[in-house]
């Protein structure tokens, strides 16, 4: 049996590989960029003697996810579906064009949706995985960043959705609130804040696997953030941002 991982070629998406092909399983690696992928392929296979497949495949386009994903082996042998997906452009803004909009959303919630909703009964069947990340910045608006922010809380309520329809069968479900992690999303930012490891979320997730459904924060204390973030009335908030711009 196999793992699917779409978006193996980012930071988080590396980890994850590296962490299940320590572990003996095979996989297919699925990214827009294929000499990253094909990098980690040789790597993987020569460290761990495992066999991996990659596919270089666009998530924006329905017809060639069909194509590459939904074929009968994929169907029968993938075990479980990690999605280390994040999707955003530097000038992503309210009035951003509907064109990158909608690559924004069909990157980050739309294909995810499409993909499980074949793969959802034949992993209920054999006690199969899946696996997303959402993203601290989808608990309240914002002025930047407000379409990733947007799928990104899309996705957590599917997926609180999809623990409500797996209660009653043998499918494991994660899903994990992600601040900042220490990969090429946040290279160069000043975030003031300290970035998280994606090694240690790998492990994690790795050893949550079997997981009926499990949402967590990471790190671990932006739960209280979010909790924080949900008391404070919406009003005030407007009114602290108005305050800091006008200093």
């Amino acid at each position: 049996m196999k793992y699917l991982i779409i978006g193996a070629s980012s930071g988080l998406g590396r980890e994850l590989a590296y962490e299940y092909a320590k572990n003996k399983h095979d996989l297919i690696l699925v990214s827009r960029d294929l000499r990253d992928l094909s990098a980690t392929k040789s790597d993987l296979e020569r460290k761990f003697e495992i066999n991996i497949e990659t596919i270089q495949l666009d998530l924006t386009s329905e017809k060639l996810v069909e194509k590459e994903l939904f074929t009968e082996r994929f169907l029968k042998d993938i075990k479980g579906i990690l999605f280390p997906i994040g999707m955003m452009f530097d000038e992503d803004a309210i009035n951003l064009n509907h064109e990158k909009v909608e690559k924004i959303f069909k990157s980050n919630f739309a294909s995810i949706v499409f993909i499980i909703s074949k793969y959802l009964k034949p992993l209920s069947s054999k006690r199969g995985e899946l696996v997303a990340f959402g993203s601290i910045s989808g608990y309240l608006g914002r002025k930047t960043n407000p379409n990733y922010a947007a799928s990104k809380r899309a996705l957590e309520s599917y997926f609180e959705s999809l623990g409500f329809v797996s209660n009653n069968t043998s499918l494991n479900i994660q899903f994990y609130v992600l601040g900042y992690l220490n990969t090429n999303l946040a290279f160069g930012k000043n975030l003031n804040l300290p970035k998280a490891s994606p090694q240690k979320l790998a492990k994690i997730v790795y050893r949550n696997r079997k997981s009926k459904f499990k949402k967590a924060f990471f790190p671990s204390w932006w739960r209280l953030v979010a909790i924080l973030l949900r008391l404070i009335p919406i009003r005030v908030l407007f009114f602290l941002n108005k305050f800091s711009n006008e200093k």
